[in-house]
């Protein structure tokens, strides 16, 4: 019999798999000093999620602000950096509420994306509805991907 299976299971895993261990301890750290699943960005409170995805003609950028309203959010396009920002008001006037739990955030963001090279900015389209921002930055003409057609023996003896 050895010393390990004298201990219990749980102990006996962390010790067999210690980066499990340690990863469960740094979330549990993050969790006590952020909130649980919040780490702010670039010193702010809060940030908005978001997707990035691209296109063959576009790069498409959804961004999660939910209780604001288009008026209160703003989009710039430097070189190749992206930000959104704005400000999210607290509402509550409840003096006379007390409260056990408040998860919503509120106060100023600022999120900026890198862009890869080639976004004609003078034609990017923002869209808000229903607390998503869509932006839609195309690509210039240069960037985008060409088909290459691909010869086969026949052809390339024509050719030739």
């Amino acid at each position: 019999m050895t010393m390990k299976s004298l201990l219990p299971r749980k102990w006996r895993r962390e010790i067999e798999q210690p980066m499990i261990s340690f990863q469960r301890e740094m979330s549990r750290l993050m969790d006590t000093f952020f909130g649980p699943g919040e780490f702010p960005l670039m010193g702010q409170g809060w940030a908005p999620r978001v997707d990035v995805s691209e296109t063959a003609t576009d790069v498409v950028v959804k961004a999660e602000v939910p209780g604001l309203s288009k008026d209160e959010i703003k989009v710039t396009v430097s070189g190749n950096m992206l930000t959104i920002s704005g400000e999210k008001k607290d509402e509550r006037e409840e003096a006379k509420a007390n409260y056990t739990l408040v998860e919503r955030r509120y106060g100023r963001f600022c999120r900026s994306i890198t862009l890869p090279s080639g976004i004609d900015p003078d034609k990017a389209q923002a869209d808000f509805r229903d607390g998503v921002l869509s932006i839609t930055l195309p690509k210039t003409e240069e960037t985008r991907a060409k088909k290459i057609p691909v010869k086969g023996e026949k052809e390339m003896a024509h050719t030739a």
